[in-house]
């Protein structure tokens, strides 16, 4: 039941998006629509650490990192994949975002950030590039990727 309102919650966010430029406006909306408050920003982390809990979400991992593609693009979420990381004080592997990515950051424990952000939306636009990185505590980050378009380097 929680993969179905897991689903269901992403989706109807994620329809908002479509055909959206990904940029710094999306997430100052995203920000503003979803806050971190907000009971769908906490659902989504409920339902984070009850996918992982039930086994559906974060089946995956390597290098610390504990990861899962629940929703492929053509799904529940339209043209986005959406792909949900569990991530602790690491360092994860270099990619680009061909399409660009939207995230949110979802605190588990101390104080987190994404790269520089901190728990929230944000939005890498087409053709960025990063070694996704958790400081200072564990945190579920969940992205959308337009087509599931995503480029690991192997830097």
């Amino acid at each position: 039941m929680s993969a179905e309102e897991f689903s269901m919650l992403i989706g109807g966010i994620a329809a908002r998006l479509e055909g959206v430029p990904l940029d710094d406006d999306m997430a100052a909306f995203l920000n503003r629509e979803y806050p971190k408050d907000s009971p769908e920003f906490k659902r989504l982390g409920e339902l984070c650490a009850q996918g992982e809990a039930e086994g559906w979400l974060v089946q995956r991992e390597a290098g610390g990192i504990k990861f899962g593609r629940p929703i492929k693009p053509g799904g529940a979420a339209g043209s986005f994949s959406v792909d949900v990381v569990r991530m602790k004080d690491v360092k994860g592997p270099h990619h680009v975002h061909t399409t660009g990515e939207i995230g949110a950051v979802m605190p588990l424990e101390g104080a987190p950030k994404f790269d520089d952000f901190e728990p929230g939306w944000y939005v890498y636009p087409p053709g960025s590039d990063h070694h996704p990185t958790v400081t200072g505590g564990d945190a579920y980050v969940l992205y959308l990727l337009p087509e599931g378009a995503i480029e690991f380097t192997g830097k």
